[in-house]
């Protein structure tokens, strides 16, 4: 009887030890919750009304070939030790033509709405057209071992380029998520940057806090990921068949004050009053995608509408505000193969794209609303917490001004 008392004694010691040591390592992913069921709620299963008709999954995935992977990294509690934690930070990877991204670039074009931030890689897109591999999106002082870390995937990964060389300049991008986490102890590892990018998928997304937004605050609620998408259908006239198209938007949501948050026109900011500091210092990352074949020129112009769909939900672009935008098109496969002395490519008219630009426009400000809403509230660094949008208060005030679907 007493051995086996004290084997059961010695079991529970050891499972003790176990779970503690588990707690302090960096998750790949946020702790699982045996108890709490919890629910994919998205901005539209809460009633608000948004424009144009979004694709199968309403996100970037929407896109043929594009896949997104995340490696979420939450351990500690407490007072802040540089080196220690807590941490609340992550990596998000995006494959334009999934493990075809490699050696296959895609058309691109940049926009830089405010420049007070980081995309490498950004000067070789404006000046050959063409994005080059993955995108990494992860927090401000990570953005260098991301950026390594990807030239070591690609040449475990790929091959040298078509002439022969071996070379990369691959496009990271961040925002600062120091207001959770431990942002100088860095965290970030190239393994961490390699599983995301490893378990890249094509199906739907988780939003919210993972990946790189884990850390993020947007309006002063929980930010993070978002995205959305929009089905475009593109005629030449009234009486002829469409082509049809996607276009898809993933952000990185980490701007705004509270009192500027507006939501389908209700100004849910300052009808929910809230500081969580003084003044904005954060950022906005944005991935527009397309199968629509359109050119370098027509990309940056898809970008620069990123900035409307922002405005729609109250951002100024802050001087503290770092809002870069890429857009690629996944159409025209081996554009840039040097196989041969020309290419033909495929373009839509400039006349035609008025469509795909409302589309980004719709489909980036329901993105933001998405990273707000599919969140939860999280408490980082020095017991730093910031509160999700309450859903309950959000629908109650769409009711008020007559603007709930």
């Amino acid at each position: 009887m007493i051995s086996k008392r004290f084997a059961c004694l010695l079991l529970s010691l050891v499972l003790a030890i176990a779970l503690d040591a588990w707690a302090r390592e960096p998750q790949k992913s946020p702790p699982p919750k045996p108890v709490i069921i919890s629910q994919v709620i998205r901005a539209r299963d809460l009633g608000i009304p948004f424009e144009g008709i979004p694709g199968r999954f309403n996100a970037v995935t929407d896109v043929p070939g594009v896949e997104v992977g995340y490696t979420t990294l939450i351990s500690g509690q407490g007072k802040l030790e540089v080196g220690k934690g807590p941490v609340r930070t992550g990596v998000t990877a995006i494959l334009p033509r999934g493990r075809a991204s490699l050696n296959d670039p895609v058309y691109a074009g940049f926009f830089s709405l405010n420049g007070n931030g980081e995309m490498t890689g950004t000067a070789w897109v404006e000046e050959s057209g063409f994005l080059e591999g993955p995108i990494i999106i992860t927090n401000t002082h990570s953005v260098g071992v991301a950026r390594d870390a990807v030239i070591a995937w690609r040449i475990k990964h790929g091959a040298a380029d078509k002439t022969g060389y071996w070379w990369s300049l691959p496009v990271v991008g961040e925002t600062w998520d120091g207001w959770l986490n431990d942002i100088n102890g860095f965290h970030v590892k190239a393994e961490d940057v390699w599983h995301a990018l490893d378990s890249a998928h094509g199906d739907a997304l988780k939003e919210g806090s993972l990946g790189g937004g884990t850390g993020m605050v947007c309006y002063e609620f929980k930010g993070g990921n978002g995205t959305a998408s929009r089905r475009i259908d593109i005629r030449v006239s009234k009486d002829a068949s469409p082509r049809s198209f996607v276009v898809g938007v993933f952000l990185q949501a980490n701007f705004g004050r509270r009192p500027e948050l507006t939501i389908a026109g209700v100004p849910v900011g300052r009808e929910i009053p809230g500081e969580v500091y003084k003044q904005e210092s954060g950022s906005c990352i944005a991935v527009v995608a397309t199968d629509a074949p359109l050119l370098p020129n027509q990309l940056k112009r898809l970008a620069r509408r990123v900035s409307l769909g922002l405005a729609r939900t109250g951002t100024t672009s802050g001087n503290g505000s770092g809002d870069l935008f890429i857009a690629f098109s996944t159409a025209n496969p081996n554009a840039a193969n040097p196989d041969q002395v020309t290419h033909d490519v495929q373009t839509i008219p400039n006349d035609l794209m008025d469509p795909l630009l409302a589309g980004v426009v719709q489909a980036t400000e329901e993105a933001v609303v998405n990273a707000l809403i599919d969140n939860h509230s999280i408490t980082g660094r020095d017991n730093h917490r910031v509160d999700a949008l309450p859903h309950n208060r959000m629908r109650q005030l769409l009711k008020k001004y007559n603007r709930l679907r």
